[in-house]
């Protein structure tokens, strides 16, 4: 089987309160986010994350043979931050290391990534980083999004193992129809940054952006995620032969509260035993299902043996979901 041996996340010192009392604020959840300095970008945060978890769980650099790098804020169209990282982090050069550009769900992807890597002996450790610095696309005037998102990085280390638990089955989808209603409309190369394209404009809501900024439309997002991710917990639940009453614990892209409480009312997912941790970090993109896996293992949520439910949805549209049999 293939086990995660550790999780460990990092977030940027700076932080930003959202509106105390704000009927938004109430809404979402978010009381606080973790925002990135000028100067500070996804791979530093990345390289912290990698560095705590080597310090913190006795793991030599050595023995990684394998680095999977997900983000959607690099600093370079090219060469593949995946191989910068390699280098800043001291990983030998005998390694494979890529880049996959996924958000909300691509921890889930990164997950069946390094478990085919593992199970087809292609590599025995593979270091999961995921590392995304959104506030740097957000306007400051926009408040459609920059009280939800928050910038933060994470490490996972994946194994192979002979114990019976470990990574179950995976799901995925994939509606790219669903571009336009989460996307960065300017700077890449079909729509290089311009004068035009740095141009502000306010939407009837009163929210002020220009093509260069994050633009999200909440309501499609939100009818999307009702729509897709209980039919592929549906899905997972008929490849592995189980009912919702055979988790112990899930875990969802923690995208705000007001969406994971309408979700886990709509899967009929009793309280105790789903994941909510946005309040002090809030949406972290592809870092949100790790960190709150991380901080349910410390709070004692998740034990040995428990059967936990991880689904990330969001930006592409894309989706994917798995379960763990937990092995510590």
């Amino acid at each position: 089987m293939v086990v995660i041996k550790g999780i460990e996340y990092y977030l940027p010192e700076q932080t930003e309160l959202n509106n105390s009392g704000d009927k938004l604020t109430d809404k979402i959840g978010i009381n606080q986010r973790h925002i990135a300095k000028k100067d500070e970008f996804a791979s530093d945060l990345g390289i912290a994350a990698a560095n705590i978890l080597f310090e913190k769980n006795n793991i030599s650099r050595t023995d990684v043979d394998y680095l999977i790098y997900c983000t959607q804020s690099p600093e370079y169209y090219l060469p593949s931050t995946a191989c910068i990282l390699q280098d800043k982090l001291g990983l030998s050069t005998s390694i494979g290391a890529l880049d996959v550009n996924l958000g909300c769900s691509g921890y889930v992807y990164g997950l069946s990534l390094a478990k085919a890597l593992i199970q087809t002996g292609q590599a025995k450790n593979v270091l999961f980083i995921t590392a995304d610095t959104y506030s740097k696309f957000i306007n400051n005037q926009d408040r459609s999004v920059k009280p939800l998102f928050g910038d933060g990085a994470t490490a996972t280390l994946l194994s192979e193992s002979s114990s019976i638990y470990g990574l179950q089955s995976f799901v995925f989808g994939t509606d790219g129809t669903g571009m336009n209603n989460l996307i960065v409309p300017a700077g890449g190369l079909r729509n290089p940054i311009s004068e035009f394209n740095l141009q502000e404009e306010i939407d009837s809501f009163g929210n002020v952006r220009s093509n260069s900024n994050l633009y999200m439309n909440g309501p499609e997002i939100f009818n999307f995620s009702l729509r897709e991710v209980p039919k592929s917990i549906n899905e997972l639940m008929e490849k592995e032969g189980f009912s919702i009453e055979d988790y112990d614990f899930f875990v969802f892209h923690q995208a705000n509260q007001f969406m994971l409480e309408y979700l886990r009312k709509k899967l009929k997912i009793e309280s105790d035993k789903f994941s909510i941790q946005v309040n002090d970090c809030g949406n972290t993109v592809s870092s949100s299902i790790p960190i709150a896996l991380k901080r349910e293992l410390l709070n004692g949520k998740i034990k040995k043996g428990d059967r936990v439910m991880m689904v990330g949805f969001g930006v592409g549209y894309s989706w994917a979901a798995t379960s763990i049999v937990w092995h510590e």
